[in-house]
């Protein structure tokens, strides 16, 4: 199997964002593929990951577990990340939460309990 089927099929990936010195960022986050093979994924729009990418958009994925463990054979691939725009970001969540039912369930205990919700914004990575 490819690094990239490895990826596609994996639950959690280690994405990692570079800081202006070069020092990798990694974090644990969910992901879907999109219409055009992208991986998305979604994040708090104030994160530092967010600030991150604006800054360099040069990514590292690799296949990870919940805590964002990476085995050392682990795939790995470099690729480029985008933000998303407010309808391209709907369209990923939508996406998110066909594949993640904890997904769906938080985002309904939220609504029906009324929690304040910071908006998310989706990021796009071309491997």
């Amino acid at each position: 199997m490819s690094a990239i089927d490895e990826i596609r099929r994996s639950k959690y990936i280690s994405l990692a964002t570079h800081r202006k010195d070069g020092t990798p960022v990694p974090t644990p986050v969910w992901h879907v593929e999109g219409p055009g093979g992208e991986l998305l994924v979604l994040t708090p729009a104030a994160s530092w990951k967010v600030k991150r990418i604006r800054a360099d958009s040069a990514v590292t994925v690799t296949v990870c577990d919940l805590r964002g463990r990476t085995a050392p054979d682990a795939a790995t691939l470099t690729g480029t990340a985008r933000l998303l725009d407010e309808e391209e970001t709907a369209a990923a969540q939508v996406l998110l939460g066909k594949r993640y039912v904890t997904s769906r369930v938080g985002n309904w205990f939220a609504k029906v309990l009324r929690l304040p919700k910071k908006p998310n914004i989706g990021i796009a990575v071309t491997l």
